[in-house]
C-alpha cells in the first residue's frame, strides 16, 4: 500500500496512491486506515512531503565505503544527527543552493517512516514500531560539513530533506540497491546489504535515546558516490522497488 499526503485547494489530506487516483483518508493513517469516500485523479492534486515528521534522524557513514570517501573515522556505532522538519519538501519541490555554500551535494538514502510513539525498542520488535519505508536525499552543504567541525549547519538549510514521494507499507527493505542519477546519470550505486547497521538495529539504537513520534523519519545512511549539485541540476533518488523521488536545484 502507499500512503502519502495531498492538497486540492484549501485542503490538505492523507491518501492511498492506487496508480493515477489517490483514495482519500480520514485523519491520520498510522493506526488504522479509514477511508473518506472521496477519490482524485493525481493530476487534480499537489503532491505534500507523504509525513509530518517531528524530526529527521539520520544515520551517518552507514556505508564503510562512504566513510573512505569522506575520510571518517569508524567508531562501531551508529553515528546519529537531526535534520529539522523545516528542511523537508516533496517530491518534484525545488532545493534551494543556499548562498553561504559553495559546494552541496546529493546523498541516496533509504528511509524508515515510523507507526507509532515508541521508546527503547528491542531490535527484535521493531517491525512493531514501522509504518513503512520512502525515498530520501539528505542534502549536504559539503564545505559548511567540513569547516564546521560538525554537521548541523550543513544539513539543516530548508529544503535540505526532500523525500517520499509515498510511503510503502509493504515494503522490504534487505538486498534492495540504492542509486542516485544526477541528470540521468548514474551517481550512486549501493546495496542496502551492505549497511553496517541494518534498521531493527538502527530502531533501537535510537529509541534508547529519544522518543520516537509517528510519522518520524530516520534516514539510513548513503553508500559511496556523493557529490556536488549546480543550479539546474535534476537529481533522482531511487530506492529498488520505491516510487523514484525527483527534485531540482535552483
Amino acid at each position: 500500500m502507499l500512503i502519502g499526503r495531498a492538497k486540492k485547494e484549501d485542503r490538505t489530506f492523507y491518501a492511498e496512491f492506487c496508480g493515477e487516483v489517490a483514495k482519500c483518508l480520514e485523519g491520520l493513517p498510522y493506526e488504522e486506515i479509514k477511508y473518506a469516500g472521496e477519490e482524485y485523479a493525481l493530476s487534480e492534486l499537489e503532491i505534500l512531503p507523504p509525513s509530518e515528521p517531528s524530526k529527521i534522524v539520520a544515520v551517518g557513514l552507514n556505508y564503510s565505503e562512504h566513510a573512505r570517501e569522506l575520510k571518517e573515522t569508524l567508531i562501531g556505532s551508529p553515528v546519529l544527527f537531526l535534520k529539522p522538519p523545516t528542511a523537508v519538501i516533496a517530491h518534484r519541490q525545488t532545493i534551494v543552493y543556499p548562498a553561504a555554500s559553495r559546494r552541496v551535494d546529493y546523498e541516496a538514502e533509504m528511509a524508515v517512516v515510523i507507526r507509532k510513539k515508541c521508546k527503547d525498542v528491542p531490535a527484535e520488535r521493531a517491525k512493531e514500531v514501522i509504518f513503512g519505508y520512502t525515498a530520501l536525499n539528505d542534502v549536504t552543504a559539503r564545505d559548511l560539513q567540513k569547516s564546521d567541525g560538525q554537521w548541523t549547519r550543513a544539513k539543516s538549510f530548508d529544503t535540505f530533506c526532500p523525500f517520499g514521494p509515498y510511503i510503502d507499507t509493504d515494503f522490504d527493505p534487505r538486498n534492495k540497491s540504492v542509486r542516485s542519477f544526477l541528470n540521468g546519470r548514474i551517481k550512486q550505486a549501493g546495496n542496502t546489504e551492505d549497511m553496517l547497521f541494518k534498521v531493527a538495529d538502527l530502531i533501537s539504537f535510537i529509541s534508547a535515546c529519544m522518543t520516537l513520534l509517528p510519522g518520524d523519519v530516520i534516514a539510513t545512511g548513503t553508500p559511496a558516490g556523493i557529490g556536488p549539485m549546480q543550479k539546474g541540476d535534476v537529481i533522482e533518488i531511487q530506492i529498488e522497488g520505491l516510487e523514484r523521488l525527483r527534485n531540482k536545484l535552483v
